[in-house]
């Protein structure tokens, strides 16, 4: 099939190589000419695991192109693009709603460039009701009268694992307003016709936000049982451990840490919390689970100031800046508050990522960035843990030890073993472990 892809940011441009590979014909299109000229060069722009080969391979297949405009992108080489995928970013506004006014200029620009039947399928993470919009944008400015649908097919890729994610679904959410959109999206999707659950699209666009906001009250429900742990003595881990083996539970995501980021979960939390008050309910559950999340961020800074005392002068080393291993995105990722919290208290940071630098360097000022890890924990006061990098689990830490001023060693995310750690000599504190 011919399809066509706006926006190439995590979403759009994994979505668009996913569903080259396949094998259908995608055309991705990027208003950031910068983003394009890259892509065009087989540059990736950004870091995902496994994305740069399928780009690549499918490039090299004739079945995945890009290109800075819509137009050209839904009328690629002769081609017509059955069915367009609006991925552009819904930035958090300061009141907690999402910025939707690029889907509405996407949705104008569609509409004035439609020439048959066309399904316009909305994959950002949007508030129930925006595909109502759409099709109001769209209608107000087709005045060729071309048929079309709007469906909703949330993304639920994590980044990191996006490519496998999209390959590889537990499910596939298709919102349908007709039987003739649904036929279509089906066969996009074939291949992965076992995983495919087809809804109203209210019903498929609330999924999404509900799905992440589920996903966000278990971590910070874990966090604050391991706050419990350090203030008893029980061991989270076992804790976990023990509540995860219910099968109504499950393990996954009851891993305790200094709090979640990244550009889905605080984003879906707060525009779920913002659009239930807005229609009249008030889903207070979900602003506790952000102010958990909230006061996890600062656990590194609370026990730093429980071993150094005074911060004012010294040096704390941050091994990983990324919201999550496996990723280069700094977005709404704990090392911002943390490292402006220590600053503000005249701390000394240095800090290394093994993927995230470049980004890093665009939002956060005022600190050493080093070259590797080692060049981070030298003459540091103490070591935080921030990102559970597997480069940092294989860490000689005899050298870490031999390098830092002082043996201290706060771990955010667990990652090593407290018995092996004091056996070497370092004062080590984890989250809910003793």
């Amino acid at each position: 099939m011919d399809l066509c892809i706006i926006g190439a940011g995590y979403v759009g441009l994994v979505s668009g190589a996913c569903l080259a590979e396949m094998g259908h014909r995608v055309v991705c299109v990027d208003s950031d000419p910068k983003k394009i000229a890259l892509l065009e060069k087989g540059i990736m722009p950004i870091y995902e695991e496994d994305l740069e080969r399928v780009v690549k391979k499918n490039v090299k297949a004739k079945r995945l192109f890009f290109t800075g405009s819509i137009k050209g992108g839904m009328h690629h080489g002769g081609h017509r693009a059955q069915a367009i995928f609006i991925a552009v970013g819904t930035p958090p506004r300061d009141d907690g709603s999402a910025d939707l006014s690029a889907i509405e200029k996407v949705a104008e620009e569609i509409a004035l460039n439609m020439s048959d039947y066309t399904v316009i399928v909305e994959k950002s993470t949007v508030p129930v009701e925006t595909c109502e919009w759409i099709n109001k944008t769209v209608v107000r400015h087709n005045k060729k009268h071309i048929p079309f649908d709007v469906a909703s097919n949330p993304e639920f890729l994590r980044e990191g694992t996006a490519v496998w994610d999209f390959l590889k679904p537990d499910r596939v959410v298709l919102g349908c307003p007709s039987k003739q959109a649904e036929a279509l999206l089906r066969k996009v999707y074939h291949p992965m016709k076992k995983a495919i659950l087809v809804t109203d699209v209210k019903s498929a666009e609330l999924i999404k936000h509900a799905s992440n906001s589920f996903l966000s009250t278990k971590i910070s429900f874990i966090n604050a049982v391991a706050n419990v742990c350090e203030k008893t003595g029980a061991d989270i881990e076992a804790v976990a451990k023990g509540m995860g083996m219910d099968k109504r539970i499950g393990m996954s995501f009851l891993k305790a840490g200094i709090g979640f980021g990244g550009f889905c979960f605080p984003k879906d939390l707060e525009a779920f919390y913002w659009l239930s008050h807005r229609k009249g309910y008030n889903f207070e559950l979900l602003k506790t689970v952000k102010d958990i999340n909230e006061g996890q961020k600062m656990w590194l800074v609370r026990k730093l100031e429980e071993e150094l005392w005074n911060l004012e002068g010294k040096t704390v080393a941050l091994l990983g800046l990324a919201f999550k291993p496996c990723t280069d995105d700094m977005r709404f990722a704990p090392s911002i508050d943390i490292i402006a919290e220590l600053l503000k208290r005249g701390a000394k940071v240095r800090a290394y990522d093994p993927v995230s630098m470049d980004n890093a360097k665009k939002v956060i000022k005022g600190i050493h960035f080093a070259k590797d890890a080692y060049d981070c924990v030298a003459g540091a006061d103490c070591v935080c843990v921030v990102t559970e990098w597997a480069e940092f689990a294989k860490l000689d830490l005899h050298k870490v030890q031999e390098l830092a001023k002082h043996p201290i060693v706060l771990d955010g995310r667990n990652l090593y073993n407290p018995a092996r750690m004091r056996e070497l000599g370092f004062t080590y504190k984890s989250v809910g472990r003793q």
